[in-house]
């Protein structure tokens, strides 16, 4: 290795050659990045101030003529133009000049080398560097975020590459031409900023092998975790960007779901790591810890139905996903009124702020306090029994009647009177009820609104139940359904559906509330079919009977589901190679409302359409972004979209089975836009067309 004049701190002192991480392939002219002493290490990443690398001018020239320097850079947010990212300085004394700094617009600037160029800055130079020689990046430095840097240098010539692509160019004078020369350059040492700048450094290399930017870019990229709020649920956002979430004590808290993505810089997913959630404060990251008074840890998660500590139950990260259904037992009014933020960490690993990711600002409240006004009651049409054989049946959605699984049209005069006055069953009933003692809410005429009745004149739905199915998140207006749906027949179901659209305001829940039967008899019969009775099924021999069951539902078109399609599906369940019935209810929850949505003849003739795909397969989000990107910072042309179902909308959610636009704005920047496809909008009733 002294014969390439590279040299990694740490050799000289030992005399060996630092062996290479795990996850870097060597070479004998590329050495990989040896752990600086006492920080970073063995994952590959370190902290800006523990860089430093080696090099002497005079044996580089006689091994080529030049190097290269490879790495993956993370400025934080707090980075500013004048900020110097690497040093350069000659051993045995001297000043700091730059090497690699960010200059007006935080465009990243790479600056002459000492011991190679007679334009190499002198101690003088300073900020914004205009009256000296260097390679100046056109396109804005990205901070919060990963981003490759490649520094090719030989004795004329200067190139600088970002992610792979050569970005700017400058011939230098060489030293080495001076009649002045001297070959006693003494060694050139490249440092970290020791400054106020908080900057990330993954997987630096050195070579004396020239034209190896592209490859080195596209091995082995860093990692970066981030919550998509697109599939928070159970949150509401006041107007100055705080959540307010019901917590406190067991009867009175609600779930909320959160989802983390943990990906690399090309977008893959991770494997084979587990995220942790906290609870901090929002001003300034502290734990929040139980009170005296409290046996209960302020942040609970639910996993398979019970409620652990959130700090004792990591999840693994499934293709690149980890869903948090959570509660907050701890209330901002007994923390003077303090915010919170809900902390993800990657375990296991050193903390990096790439490796963290924090909620937005949390106001926890109890329910008593919850101000949630209806207002003015909207003019929303009524569904009816045609409504239900509409969204079930051929007319508008062409899905064809089987005897399995059809919601059957009764004749209202041939249901006994003490059907159609019966209320929930005994599991509806305690999902509803299961808190309704927490505060004045749950306490409104207790007596009569929450209790069974046998009698002629108690309706099936209370007041209370049906207030409650407004105001919960989709994961207890789930529970409810799939425990209320069966036991009730159509006329409940349809007065359920006209009156939770009447008081939420949103005529979309009405068509999950009234395909919840057939969804839930067709997921049982597929899962019966699949699993043979048994508690888990082979993913290969699910696929088949959903594949069927697809083309079904979606007929008359012909456009079934790809081998890309079930990778997805797979994901949203969040199984392996074999599958429960847990994680089918999950899929089959997702995948129905979808179908569904297909099977309308517009929509249908859409997915049909295969010379120019209009809807792509099922599709995630990232993918979808990757999508719409000629590179990996550059978009397509303003106007590009792609059309998709939301992979974080699935029944009851009013948005299930709706198409999202993804598309370039004329801003130059991604945007998504949810596309209503409710079945009643061809035919409003005349009460709406006003």
């Amino acid at each position: 290795m002294a014969s390439s004049g590279l040299r990694r701190r740490g050799e000289r002192e030992s005399g060996t050659k630092p062996s290479p991480p795990p996850t870097s392939r060597s070479a004998a002219a590329r050495p990989p990045m040896a752990a600086p002493p006492g920080r970073g290490g063995a994952d590959g990443y370190c902290d800006l101030p523990d860089v430093r690398l080696e090099l002497d001018p005079g044996k580089v020239r006689g091994g080529g003529g030049g190097f290269t320097v490879c790495f993956w850079l993370y400025l934080s947010s707090s980075a500013r133009p004048s900020s110097v990212i690497l040093h350069q300085v000659a051993e045995g004394g001297g000043d700091k000049v730059p090497f690699l700094a960010l200059g007006e617009g935080n465009k990243l600037i790479l600056f002459p080398f000492l011991g190679f160029h007679r334009e190499a800055p002198t101690p003088d130079s300073s900020y914004p560097w205009t009256d000296i020689t260097n390679l100046t990046e056109v396109n804005e430095c990205p901070l919060d975020n990963w981003f490759h840097v490649g520094c090719e240098v030989t004795e004329n010539i200067m190139r600088l590459h970002i992610d792979g692509d050569l970005v700017a160019e400058t011939h230098l004078h060489s030293l080495y031409n001076e009649p002045d020369y001297q070959d006693d350059a003494n060694q050139i040492n490249l440092l970290g900023s020791e400054d106020k700048l908080e900057g990330y450094v993954y997987n630096m290399e050195l070579s004396c092998m020239l034209g190896n930017i592209q490859q080195q870019f596209a091995k082995n990229p860093p990692f970066k975790l981030s919550i998509d709020y697109s599939c928070s649920d159970g949150i509401e956002e006041g107007d100055d960007g705080i959540w307010n979430i019901v917590g406190g004590k067991a009867s009175c808290r609600r779930n909320f779901i959160l989802e983390v993505i943990l990906v690399d810089a090309f977008g893959e997913a991770a494997k084979d790591r587990e995220i942790v959630a906290s609870l901090v404060y929002a001003d300034n990251g502290a734990l929040v810890e139980k009170s005296r008074d409290d046996s209960e840890p302020p942040l609970l998660i639910s996993c398979d139905g019970i409620e652990y500590p959130a700090v004792s139950r990591p999840l693994p990260i499934i293709r690149g996903r980890a869903l948090f259904k959570l509660k907050i037992s701890q209330l901002s009014s007994k923390c003077d009124n303090k915010l919170f933020r809900i902390f993800f960490s990657t375990l296991g690993m050193k903390r990096y702020p790439f490796l963290e990711a924090y909620s937005k600002p949390i106001r926890c409240i109890s329910r008593n306090r919850t101000s949630r006004p209806l207002g003015s009651a909207k003019r929303i049409g009524s569904a009816s029994m045609d409504d239900i054989k509409s969204i079930n049946n051929c007319e508008g959605f062409g899905h064809s009647g089987k005897a399995n699984g059809r919601l059957q049209t009764h004749d209202p005069s041939s249901v006994n009177k003490h059907a159609k006055k019966m209320v929930l069953d005994k599991g509806a009933q305690d999902v509803m009820v299961s808190d309704s003692t927490a505060s004045d809410y749950d306490s409104m005429d207790a007596g009569s609104s929450w209790s069974l009745s046998d009698g002629d004149d108690v309706e099936s739905f209370s007041d209370a139940e049906i207030f409650r199915y407004c105001l919960d998140g989709t994961h207890e207006r789930s529970k409810f359904l799939r425990a209320a749906a069966p036991s009730v027949n159509e006329d409940d179901l349809i007065k359920l559906a006209n009156q939770v659209s009447l008081y939420s305001g949103c005529t979309h829940h009405r068509n999950q509330i009234l395909i919840s039967k057939q969804l839930l008899q067709e997921g049982a019969d597929i899962w019966s079919i699949i699993s043979k009775n048994n508690e888990r099924a082979l993913w290969s021999s699910a696929v088949p009977e959903m594949k069927a069951k697809f083309l079904e539902i979606v007929h008359p078109s012909n456009r079934g589901l790809s081998e890309q399609d079930f990778e997805v599906l797979r994901g949203i369940a969040g199984c392996g190679d074999d599958i429960g019935r847990d994680e089918f209810d999950k899929l089959w929850s997702w995948l129905y409302p979808v179908a569904i949505a297909l099977s309308k003849d517009k929509i249908n003739r859409l997915w049909d359409f295969t010379a120019h795909r209009w809807i792509e397969g099922l599709i995630t989000l990232q993918e979808t972004e990757n999508a719409l990107r000629s590179s990996r910072d550059r978009l397509m042309k303003p106007g590009t979209f792609v059309l998709r179902f939301p992979t974080t909308r699935s029944w009851p959610h009013p948005d299930a089975g709706s198409l999202v636009v993804t598309y370039v704005g004329s801003d130059n920047s991604i945007h998504h836009r949810l596309l209503s496809l409710d079945v009643r909008v061809d035919r409003l009733p005349s009460s709406m067309q006003s």
